[in-house]
């Protein structure tokens, strides 16, 4: 379960792409990550003070072109970066997670 209360700007994100039709399984593609942010994030400007948030996520098979974009505060983007990254340490490529909230 994502931890909504400690990361709400990236989990509001989330849900809201999700509501708004993007898939809320990710598929672990770790070797597209590079090549899906560049696809995700190509047109859309850097605004000074927070990072662009994808969803679905560059490490996801689903990601890349067409990947809902929102700017969220660093620290929330990046903290929920980490958490997702711990927790999908040890599956490897090809496995299906569903991104599920608390």
């Amino acid at each position: 379960m994502f931890p909504s209360d400690r990361f709400p700007e990236t989990a509001r994100h989330i849900q809201e792409a999700i509501r708004s039709g993007e898939s809320s399984i990710c598929t672990i593609d770790r070797q597209e990550a590079d090549e899906n942010r560049k696809e995700s994030l190509k047109g859309v400007p850097t605004k000074k003070g927070y990072d662009r948030d994808e969803w679905p996520m560059a490490m996801c098979e689903e990601g890349g072109s067409g990947a809902d974009i929102e700017y969220i505060t660093p620290s929330d983007n990046r903290g929920a970066g980490s958490w997702v990254g711990n927790q999908l340490e040890g599956l490897p490529d090809g496995t299906r997670v569903e991104f599920m909230f608390k």
